[in-house]
């Protein structure tokens, strides 16, 4: 029986904001706590390019708050994507005038998502924990960002190792803010089946990228058949995608009849 594949894509999207230079977080400062109508027109960009993926994780997508003028972005992105499952956890939030959640988008049906809180002195990161069912051989897929600082990123990465140990088959994704061979990554490959790229993938900043800290990571029952960006410059970072194989289903077991 031929494998299965299965189509992943990982996306920092900014609450929809773009960013096309470092002076931008100066001069458009205001699109991160204000709502601005390009930012509708953009998330429809970002939805177009998610369209053509399995599972889609998002981080920095606003679940709802004055500067999305309101509007959960994952409901959003899966109503214009055409996703018949989503799910999202609210990390941070900044009175009523910003929020960030990490956001999951599937057209498989998950069997439990839940939240969880990451371990930082700053409260506000978070992973969330997509299980499914026999039918992605019980694929557990984690959406994270990490923290900025090495020192927080540490227990982090601990804190994730133990969710997926025992997983016979996972999915890292997200903004780990630090590149795939970092020395804090070390104990979630030593912890875990999860394995480290062969080759780092650039993606931010989005209009001159120079650092590979977006990643997609899977564990060893997983082939992975490819790896590339997104290169539309639709946030400050690219999109990150991955293609793998999952183990081809067992042969069905012919009833017996008396």
């Amino acid at each position: 029986m031929a494998p299965r594949r299965l189509s992943l894509l990982s996306f920092n999207i900014q609450a929809g904001a773009t960013t096309r230079r470092y002076r931008e977080y100066v001069t458009r400062g205001w699109t991160h706590v204000l709502p601005a109508k390009a930012k509708r027109g953009n998330l429809d960009n970002i939805a177009r390019v998610a369209s053509e993926f399995d599972v889609v994780g998002l981080q920095e997508a606003d679940p709802g708050s004055l500067r999305s003028s309101f509007l959960n972005q994952t409901h959003y992105l899966a109503e214009q994507a055409a996703f018949p499952y989503w799910s999202h956890q609210a990390n941070r939030r900044v009175g009523g005038i910003a929020s960030s959640a990490n956001g999951l988008l599937s057209r498989i049906e998950p069997v439990e998502v839940q939240d969880h809180a990451l371990p930082s002195r700053i409260p506000g990161r978070g992973a969330l924990v997509v299980r499914y069912g026999p039918e992605l051989d019980h694929l557990v897929v984690v959406i994270a960002h990490l923290s900025l600082s090495i020192k927080a990123r540490i227990p982090q990465l601990a804190y994730i190792a133990d969710l997926v140990s025992d997983a016979p088959n996972a999915v890292l994704m997200g903004d780990f803010n630090c590149e795939p061979r970092a020395r804090e990554m070390e104990t979630l490959y030593r912890r875990t089946t999860l394995r480290c790229p062969e080759h780092a993938i650039t993606t931010f900043p989005s209009w001159e990228p120079r650092r590979a800290i977006d990643h997609i990571l899977v564990s060893d029952g997983l082939s992975v058949v490819r790896r590339w960006r997104i290169n539309e410059p639709l946030s400050d970072h690219l999109g990150i995608a991955c293609e793998v194989h999952l183990p081809p289903l067992p042969p069905a077991v012919p009833s017996s009849r008396d």
